[in-house]
């Protein structure tokens, strides 16, 4: 039996987001409000946004499944192949440390990240309260 994968998601995989039923409505075993430390950026060529490392908040959800193949699906969403070349992924893929809104709970998780030089080439602009809505 498989371990609880834990996800943390602030974008299209949020619940009520366009990629949340296709990805993670059925799979998904709990979900909580979290954040993470980094910086939020709307991609707007893109229509979905990117997290880097920073001293912000990212706000999302995460997301709790009990079969750890959830991540394959992921990683093709995010682009994300641990076998190629950093700069060859949309994405990186990073355990991190989540905390409730409250700060009673923190769980590590499964985030992706891109680099800030990926941001700027996307003209990414950031959310100042850390919170993305499609």
């Amino acid at each position: 039996m498989n371990a609880d994968i834990h996800v943390f998601v602030y974008g299209t995989l949020k619940p009520g987001e366009a990629n949340f039923d296709r990805y993670c409505r059925n799979k998904v075993i709990t979900s909580h409000r979290a954040y993470i430390n980094g910086d939020l950026y709307h991609l707007p060529t893109c229509g979905y946004p990117g997290a880097t490392h920073g001293t912000n908040k990212v706000q999302g959800f995460v997301l709790s499944f009990n079969n750890s193949a959830i991540l394959i699906d992921l990683d093709e969403l995010e682009d994300y192949d641990p076998q190629r070349q950093p700069a060859e992924n949309d994405y990186t893929r990073e355990l991190v440390t989540t905390h409730t809104p409250d700060r009673i709970l923190q769980i590590s998780a499964w985030a992706y990240f891109m680099t800030p030089q990926q941001i700027y080439q996307l003209n990414g602009i950031l959310i100042p309260d850390g919170w993305w809505e499609g």
